[in-house]
């Protein structure tokens, strides 16, 4: 059994679920049935929704079985999950419906078109924000890279998941992606001139204009540089969690850290101000190289 306790997005919440997914990438194949309880889990934030969501998709593809516990689940927990579609996807509950969730979801293969409505109109579109259309495409263009970084670069088997949130209490707007690949130090070292790297500097690699792990005729760059300068301009936060690395994008900065815990795909967390005194214009917003929906 699986004990899911609290999750917000501090830190140290982030070191929790990579813990469990470690200790679960540590079990035989024979013993993959797993079931997920709640009863010790008092809030659920978005960041948790799309782990968990991802999680229980990779114990189903090492051949496991998932059974939740649904009758553990708290009252604010279970109507926050069953708003953002999560219960409804693992065949639980009824159809989500709008609140200030942004929906959980799961895609196997990257869908620009789907990507783009979901970061436009479910995400930015709600009135959360007080932006421009063109500033909410521009927004969405540059949130778009994380995804499209997740698959070109992760390798991942399942997918990529994310799920969003708006507190009001707190006038932020999250949203989270995360993919449970090779993670993107690993993708950075596996070209030849960056094969010495430590995790540090794979990611400070990766953050930089123009770099990629595309080996053949694609130059598109990671992208990352792109959301980091938007994110400083905007005065919102950026977290990115990969193999044992941390990084940081705030008002104090950039910061990279090495973690004591290693989770091997990647875990991107994006936080923007609802008050639109944080919003710079539209044509302050470093164009889009290329088409992305």
């Amino acid at each position: 059994m699986l004990c899911l306790d609290t999750i917000s997005d501090r830190p140290g919440h982030f070191d929790k679920l990579f813990r469990t997914c470690h200790a679960i990438a540590q079990l035989p194949e024979d013993c993959l049935d797993i079931t997920i309880d709640f009863h010790d889990c008092k809030f659920l934030g978005h960041t948790g929704v799309a782990f968990l969501g991802g999680l229980a998709h990779l114990i189903q593809a090492r051949g496991g079985q998932v059974n939740f516990n649904w009758d553990s689940l708290c009252p604010n927990i279970r109507m926050n999950l069953a708003q953002n579609g999560f219960l409804h996807h693992f065949g639980y509950g009824s159809s989500p419906w709008d609140g200030n969730s942004i929906p959980y979801r799961c895609d196997l293969q990257h869908d620009a078109t789907a990507l783009g409505d979901y970061l436009r109109y479910k995400w930015l579109g709600k009135g959360w924000v007080n932006i421009s259309s063109g500033l909410q495409a521009a927004i969405a263009g540059r949130v778009s890279e994380i995804y499209l970084n997740a698959f070109d670069h992760s390798q991942s088997e399942i997918g990529v998941f994310s799920c969003g949130q708006h507190y009001p209490s707190l006038g932020m707007l999250h949203l989270t992606v995360i993919d449970f690949g090779i993670g993107l130090p690993t993708s950075v070292r596996s070209l030849p001139q960056n094969a010495s790297f430590t995790t540090e500097e794979a990611l400070f690699w990766a953050f930089q204009s123009g770099n990629t792990t595309k080996q053949n005729d694609i130059s598109r760059g990671l992208g990352l540089n792109l959301l980091q300068e938007f994110v400083t301009k905007n005065h919102g936060n950026l977290m990115v969690f990969s193999s044992n690395g941390y990084v940081a994008i705030d008002d104090n900065g950039v910061r990279y850290e090495n973690k004591d815990i290693n989770f091997s795909g990647t875990l991107v967390n994006i936080a923007l101000r609802c008050d639109e005194q944080y919003y710079c214009l539209a044509s302050e917003v470093p164009p889009i190289e290329e088409p992305l929906f």
